[in-house]
């Protein structure tokens, strides 16, 4: 028995050492997700307000253009680990307009085909993603955990 204690307080000592890193990845891959994504929109606002216009969203131009700097300036914020928590919540909304408009003819049938159908979107893996990161912060490696002055066992 005491050899699988000490393998187990060793394996919790090695996932301890390497808490920073789900944060640390979270955050750059979704970060660099948005950016790039505001970055293609508002290189394109004509195409994407088209796209709008042809989904029903009313101000379609006002909305693909803020809806994309949104992505571009949020996801930088999220990416550095600065705002994080806030940051995330407009990224959310955004990702819930998405599923509501874009992926809107997905979710038909019966309540478990739509369910199937949600749970193969990557907009609700990001909505899931955001949420962890706005409930339990950016992690040890922010910009967030540095002006707060770092220390302690926060996560």
């Amino acid at each position: 028995m005491p050899l699988v204690q000490s393998i187990r307080q060793n394996g919790l000592r090695l996932a301890d050492a390497f808490r920073w890193l789900p944060p640390f990845a979270t955050r750059l891959t979704l970060g660099l997700v948005f950016v790039l994504a505001g970055w293609r929109h508002l290189g394109n606002l004509e195409a994407l307000t088209e796209y709008f216009k042809e989904l029903g969203i009313p101000a379609a131009q006002f909305q693909a253009t803020f809806s994309s700097a949104c992505e571009l300036l949020f996801g930088a914020l999220v990416l550095v680990g600065l705002f994080t928590r806030l940051s995330s919540l407009p990224l959310i909304v955004i990702m819930v307009v998405a599923i509501a408009t874009a992926k809107k003819a997905e979710l038909t049938g019966s309540w478990l085909d739509q369910l199937d159908a949600l749970s193969g979107m990557i907009e609700l893996l990001y909505i899931l993603l955001l949420l962890w990161l706005a409930v339990f912060g950016p992690g040890p490696l922010s910009v967030d955990r540095a002006i707060s002055g770092g220390g302690g066992k926060r996560r």
